[in-house]
């Protein structure tokens, strides 16, 4: 399928529309947005047509499939600058794992003390020295439901003081949310996407946070409420089978 997608013309696209949603949020909201190509499930030369046009973060769900590409000889070879984020729900067997693989920019699903305390190990034996701190978002459940990984919103300030003051390998940069599907815009503004934005307003520096939120059917919209990543994938590779 992917050797029919234009994947150059889709980054094209998402960036035009990016710019057009940027002019029309409010004007206190000044940070540049990162578009995170989602690759999961696309070859490695969607990701390298992706790369040649420019994009350089791209975000993997599952750790099995970011080891296969970030250790991949044509990506190592073709892609020097690329920077993965882990976007998947990540479990505690898998931290000294995906600590270890090349380019690792940002994990954004980090939703727990445990979990937190144990990236931060791990990143400190292998990496802090060389690679300096390791940028993470803390996912938050803004939806309440109960198949979605994150943290309830009322218990992030707690989460966020231990990550900040105990967790000196990493850099909290901010918060990420996937929020319910197919939320219907005729009833108003998504609900997840408030909640997240109050959950920030909570938090110390709020405008230098990193708010990662929105997806290929609702990115504008997220956009003009105040996110800063906006999560990618079927608009620029073409839609991809579900997962069995």
């Amino acid at each position: 399928m992917s050797d029919v997608v234009d994947v150059k013309a889709g980054i094209k696209n998402i960036l035009d529309r990016i710019a057009i949603a940027s002019q029309n949020r409010p004007k206190h909201f000044t940070k540049q947005v990162q578009l995170v190509a989602v690759s999961k499930t696309k070859p490695v030369e969607a990701i390298i047509k992706a790369y040649e046009a420019g994009q350089r973060h791209f975000g993997e769900n599952y750790v099995q499939e970011l080891q296969e590409k970030a250790n991949s000889p044509l990506i190592l070879e073709k892609c020097k600058d690329i920077n993965w984020h882990f976007i998947g729900h990540l479990q505690g067997n898998k931290v000294n794992k995906i600590v270890k693989f090349p380019r690792l920019y940002m994990i954004e699903t980090i939703d727990s003390v445990k979990l937190a305390e144990s990236v931060n190990s791990a990143w400190q034996k292998h990496r802090l020295e060389n690679d300096g701190k390791l940028k993470i978002l803390i996912q938050v459940n803004t939806s309440g439901e109960e198949n979605k990984s994150g943290i309830k919103p009322e218990e992030l300030t707690e989460l966020y003081q231990h990550m900040t003051e105990k967790c000196t390998a990493l850099e909290v940069d901010g918060l990420m949310t996937i929020g319910e599907f197919g939320y219907d815009y005729l009833k108003g503004p998504n609900p997840d996407f408030v909640c997240l934005m109050e959950c920030a307003a909570r938090l110390p520096n709020t405008e230098k946070l990193e708010l990662s939120f929105g997806m290929s059917d609702d990115f504008e919209k997220a956009i003009e409420m105040g996110s800063t990543i906006v999560r990618v994938g079927s608009s620029i590779f073409g839609f991809r089978p579900k997962k069995e």
